[in-house]
């Protein structure tokens, strides 16, 4: 019977302390943390519960200023301003990225439809999907989400 006990205890102690940490912190793989609780409501959802924001609705969806879009999380650079182009589906797309290896694709067969979804590879962080219906060069669309993004200006050259 002690040892049953035990078990209930560890367990239940194992979930509280999950279940308390995660809407404050994230790990990556190389156990690096990351402060959730700066984010908004919103964000969080998004790139921690694969959330995705109304169409039309982002602040980045018609947004052409030059410079590049980090991860919102860890502020890993995701897209450059020169691949963004108007998609028409009212989520910010990008025909390629800024690195591949800062980009991790995942299977997402949620809602009956086969989709890729794409996430930060530094902090797995949700991001958006990934479309094969893009413009040349890549014929690919980025299609992310404007809260999983934080916009840095290029300075400008006098």
């Amino acid at each position: 019977m002690k040892v049953i006990e035990y078990y209930v205890v560890f367990f239940c102690c194992m979930f509280l302390s999950c279940s308390q940490s995660s809407k404050t912190q994230t790990m990556n793989k190389d156990k690096a943390v990351f402060d959730l609780s700066k984010l908004s409501s919103q964000q969080y959802k998004i790139t921690q519960q694969c959330g995705t924001e109304a169409p039309f609705s982002g602040e980045y969806n018609d947004h052409y200023q030059n410079g590049h879009y980090d991860c919102v999380v860890c502020n890993t650079i995701m897209f450059n301003s020169q691949t963004k182009f108007h998609s028409g589906t009212g989520w910010p797309s990008f025909f390629d990225v800024a690195k591949n290896e800062n980009i991790k694709t995942i299977d997402d067969t949620t809602y009956g439809m086969r989709r890729i979804e794409i996430r930060c590879s530094n902090c797995n962080a949700h991001l958006g999907h990934v479309f094969p219906d893009g413009p040349k060069p890549t014929g690919m669309r980025y299609c992310v989400n404007s809260a999983s993004l934080k916009f840095v200006a290029s300075e400008s050259k006098p």
